[in-house]
């Protein structure tokens, strides 16, 4: 392990047996799954993607430590998803993640899943921590500061750099320990059984269904006003889409969300008035202004009947801002939920949004139950997702909030 000791935390460079060679083909891949099954305990997993280069989520590194085992770094991009192997090992075994939401979508692509979860970014936060990043952690728990600087990296580039690989490595060198130290540290505060029903529904979670009108996630949005001009920005958003789809590359990258708002603003009659504008005049974008001038002209021929909505369509309540003017009783109730979620959060030493999602507890005061009491309260609350641990602590309180008015 290649150490430098600055008289605080030891900064970490690159793992303790070394950085591994990165396993590319089948037979490689079959001598460390080998060593993968001898190893004793849970696995420390976790990926790099290609996130702002790449239109697909797809891991482009996997990297695995276990005990007995070492460090094992996948190419599965080489392999071309041919894992049987991995699957057989890890499919079996406990997965140690840190911000496993993040990762676990792109190993189930590649037929990985876990057969329990430990989270130490979500244990983080539920032990108290503010600062629950990895190397954060890893320096207030273990003594170590990781190596960084990779992390916004292009991993679909190859062959990958040799401090890439270090970094990479490291992330899962004290991931088990960093476990051990979470552990003990939420049993003694009695958090432990919390902390597996966490676990457990982030394992379990489904994919979210996908957003009825991504495209008004566009950056700048909130600029536009006339239905005609939120379709135009549709248009040239469903355009880079697809084309980012097609080439597989970020669609930012393909063109600026500011490029989007800043074309749909300008309204230009023709290809000269467009390549005139900021990012329109580069040279690459140039030979696809004929195109997007096409849709933005497109937007403009729609019947009144396709255009959208000025305002996004949602079946939530209205934003919290309103809520006096609209149903003061509803606010005097959220006040009232608010206030005792908080002081609960404060005593057990947890994020109050680790307690009871917001949008939760903003939905159950917008439109409570018919019947207001703890056990009807209880109910909501697990029809809505909230584990067993949510509704012990907040029915009751919750229960009493419903049942404020505004006079």
């Amino acid at each position: 392990m290649e150490i430098e000791s600055t008289g605080g935390p030891v900064l970490l460079r690159e793992p303790a047996e070394g950085t591994p060679p990165v396993i590319t083909d089948a037979a490689e891949l079959a001598e460390a799954c080998a060593k993968l099954a001898a190893g004793t305990g849970a696995v420390a997993v976790d990926t790099e993607r290609a996130s702002g280069y790449r239109y697909f989520p797809k891991a482009y590194l996997v990297q695995l430590r276990r005990e007995g085992a070492g460090t094992v770094l996948i190419d599965p991009i080489a392999l071309d998803g041919e894992l049987a192997p991995l699957r057989e090992v890890l499919n079996s075994l406990e997965w140690v993640l840190h911000a496993a939401s993040q990762d676990l979508p792109c190993l189930a692509e590649l037929g990985l899943h876990p057969a329990a979860l430990f989270d130490t970014e979500l244990a983080g936060r539920l032990a108290g921590y503010e600062r629950v990043a990895l190397g954060t952690l890893v320096e207030l728990l273990l003594g170590y500061t990781l190596e960084k600087g990779h992390s916004a990296a292009d991993w679909s580039k190859r062959p990958l750099p040799v401090d890439w690989l270090n970094y990479a490595a490291l992330d899962v060198e004290l991931l088990i320990q960093l476990r051990e130290k979470l552990e003990a540290e939420l049993g003694a505060q009695g958090k432990l059984e919390w902390a597996r029903q966490e676990f457990e529904f982030v394992r379990t979670a489904p994919p979210p269904p996908p957003r009825a009108e991504p495209w008004r996630r566009t950056s700048g949005v909130h600029k536009i006003r006339s239905p005609r001009g939120l379709a135009a920005v549709r248009e040239l958003w469903q355009a880079r889409d697809e084309l980012a789809r097609k080439r597989d590359r970020a669609p930012s990258r393909i063109l600026p969300d500011s490029a989007i708002v800043n074309a749909v603003t300008a309204d230009p009659k023709t290809v000269e008035e467009l390549q005139a504008l900021p990012v329109f005049s580069g040279r690459v974008q140039r030979k696809y202004t004929a195109s997007w001038l096409r849709h933005l002209q497109a937007a403009k021929a729609l019947p009144a009947s396709e255009l959208p909505s000025p305002s996004q369509p949602t079946d939530g309540p209205p934003p919290v801002n309103r809520w006096a003017d609209k149903d003061p009783d509803a606010a005097a109730r959220l006040s009232a939920a608010r206030a005792a979620l908080t002081a609960i959060a404060e005593d057990r030493r947890l994020p109050v949004e680790n307690l009871l999602l917001p949008d939760l507890v903003r939905r159950t005061c917008w439109r409570p139950p018919a019947e207001t009491d703890e056990d009807s309260v209880a109910e909501v609350l697990r029809a809505s997702g909230a584990r067993p641990w949510q509704v012990e602590l907040t029915a009751a309180v919750l229960s009493k909030a419903l049942q404020t008015t505004a006079s």
